[in-house]
């Protein structure tokens, strides 16, 4: 157990940090599960643009390593590009 204020003031902070990413995570997931589903290309076009701004985002806060977002941004706009 933490000994020292510092310490546990980081514990504290970690939990809530650990909250916040887990959320950003979830959310992010869910929309490219969602982004995955459309059939429609106009709607697919559409919401592409926030999907990548949310995986850019947790590649910036390191929450994604840089390389497997880029992996999913590269997957999603082909997938993107290939419906017809």
């Amino acid at each position: 157990m933490a000994q020292h204020k510092s310490s546990k003031k980081r514990i504290k902070q970690d939990a809530k940090k650990r909250v916040a990413n887990r959320f950003y995570k979830k959310t992010t997931r869910t929309a490219i599960r969602t982004l995955r589903e459309i059939e429609d290309k106009a709607d697919a076009e559409k919401f592409l643009p926030k999907v990548i701004s949310m995986i850019d985002r947790l590649a910036k806060k390191n929450i994604w390593h840089a390389n497997k977002a880029a992996n999913l941004k590269s997957a999603l706009t082909k997938l993107v590009n290939a419906i017809g």
